[in-house]
């Protein structure tokens, strides 16, 4: 878990829906990793104002009305009484405060945080100005609450997530502050200068009935897997150069005959990744004895491709969330209270659900391309397993356990948890969409694929050393160096787990991506 945040410059939310620029994702990965901070735009205030108008003349009527006036859930047509509606709130976020296990990354409790706050600032849940603000100023104060990893089944919103943060808010249970310490959230509060939340009618509702969380950890997870992919097409260069492939399979006008547009990047890729390699070059023509290279290498761009795909479908998705205002019950803009469906996590939890699938298979070809590296009757010429001493010494064997144990791992976290459902809720909530737990698995999925790539990144440039005196292209040659910047080339056996640790690092960091595009430009 971090414990510190730099912070990187200033997210201003606005009330506008329709606004193209309410809030992008590069802003939430702004706010959640670099500790951007967050401000609330003019146009919130008379939002906000408009809507909390509604909620106190509902308030103040004899009937009932869910959230305002009633109970929740299955207690929704419990009527309470005015002098007991704050304790409602109150007890509404005490007994929701219910998670259990890991603390949940910081980055993703602040995402989520961010994230309820936008929709709080669009003046649709009826809650006060300075219930929006409170969390803008725990935000910008690095207050991070405790939030647990079980406890949400990604309908009704979140609910135990998104409860554990209203209840710092409220200045009780845990935080850890900006520099990670644990902390009573009372004390916390207070040495940043913030009143502790007593919570009105319709707002303990309105700070937990959200898809934030799973939404978070989808926004991480895109900006990570784009970074990914075009690692995966540069692990997938190294790999064909050094194996002595074809980069002929790549050609525009091939990729053309199937006009998927995932497929076509990652090929326009492989084509600047290789563009002069003296490697490929050197058996190129009638006198190279391959016929076709195996899948692992030649469908690259199709596997890629897909993944690709997929990913922008899940964007897609999170766009048209990032453009929501989710609550139960909403105030619209005529000022009407409204009960709704929206809250529900299937949109979101699918998507998250594909991306897993996505990263298991892009991990499963890079893992088959970093076997055919260490088997002599596949790696054309090279020493088995890249050994130097083949039997005193084991090269990358055991690296390739590793990356084929993440693969098994990733091939059951690929297993739909959207497709479950549990009632709950004296079946109310008979039906829930389990986005949380496919959040939670596919943050598990990228961190795997990258692990996998890495291991294929640095199985592939030791190749491409022992292919010498034959030289790479610029790009993959300039990959080459900043790996060995962090790693040592050939040699006598020593510890691999320190190396592959170190590559994992490149890769997570974006540097092997820069790396290559100092030569190539841009990947897309």
């Amino acid at each position: 878990m971090s414990t510190t945040l730099t912070e990187q410059g200033t997210v201003t939310l606005g009330a506008d829906l329709t606004a193209a620029t309410l809030l992008s994702p590069a802003d939430v990965v702004r706010v959640a990793r670099d500790g951007a901070r967050v401000e609330l735009s003019p146009d919130v205030a008379q939002a906000i104002s408009a809507s909390r108008r509604t909620i106190k003349g509902l308030a103040e009527t004899g009937d009932p009305h869910y959230g305002i006036s009633t109970g929740f859930g299955a207690l929704a047509t419990t009527f309470i009484d005015p002098a007991q509606r704050t304790q409602l709130q109150q007890s509404l976020i005490r007994s929701h405060a219910a998670g259990s296990g890991p603390e949940v990354e910081r980055e993703v409790i602040r995402a989520l945080m961010l994230l309820r706050l936008k929709t709080l600032a669009t003046g649709r849940t009826g809650v006060r100005l300075e219930t929006a603000q409170t969390y803008a100023d725990l935000l910008n104060a690095g207050i991070t609450p405790v939030v647990r990893e079980y406890g949400s089944l990604g309908c009704s919103g979140d609910l135990a997530p998104l409860s554990h943060c209203a209840l710092a808010a409220m200045g009780e249970g845990q935080v850890r502050d900006k520099t990670g310490t644990l902390r009573d959230s009372a004390d916390a509060l207070a040495d940043a200068g913030i009143e502790p939340l007593v919570l009105v009618e319709k707002e303990g509702l309105a700070l937990i009935n959200g898809t934030d969380g799973m939404l978070g950890m989808l926004l991480l997870a895109l900006h990570d897997i784009r970074m990914l992919l075009r690692t995966a097409d540069i692990a997938a260069a190294l790999s064909v150069e050094s194996l002595l492939g074809t980069d002929r399979v790549f050609a525009a006008d091939l990729q053309s005959l199937r006009p998927q547009i995932g497929q076509a990047r990652s090929a326009a890729n492989l084509r600047a990744l290789l563009n002069g390699s003296p490697i490929v070059a050197s058996h190129r023509g009638p006198e190279d004895p391959s016929v076709q290279d195996s899948y692992s290498l030649r469908c690259t761009p199709q596997v890629h491709g897909a993944a690709r795909d997929t990913a922008a479908h899940a964007a897609s998705v999170a766009d048209a969330e990032l453009a929501s205002a989710v609550d139960n019950p909403v105030v619209t803009p005529d000022g009407r209270v409204e009960s709704n469906g929206n809250f529900h996590g299937a949109p979101v939890g699918y998507v998250l659900d594909f991306l897993a699938i996505a990263a298991a298979d892009v991990a499963s070809m890079s893992e088959r391309r970093t076997d055919r590296h260490l088997d002599p009757s596949r790696n054309k010429g090279l020493s088995a397993f890249l050994a130097h001493d083949a039997g005193v010494d084991s090269g990358l064997m055991i690296a390739q356990y590793t990356a084929a144990g993440i693969v098994s791992e990733l091939k059951r976290l690929a297993v739909p948890a959207s497709v479950d459902s549990i009632p709950s809720s004296a079946m109310q909530e008979d039906h829930v969409s389990m986005g949380w737990s496919a959040a939670r698995k596919l943050r598990r999925a990228v961190d795997g694929l990258t692990r996998v790539l890495a291991i294929e990144v640095m199985t592939a440039c030791r190749s491409l050393d022992l292919r010498a005196p034959l030289q790479p292209g610029a790009a993959t040659g300039a990959v080459l160096a900043r790996v060995r910047e962090s790693v040592d080339g050939p040699g006598s056996d020593r510890i691999v787990a320190d190396e592959i640790e170190a590559v994992v690092e490149l890769v997570r960091s974006g540097r092997i991506v820069n790396a290559a595009e100092t030569e190539t430009g841009e990947l897309q």
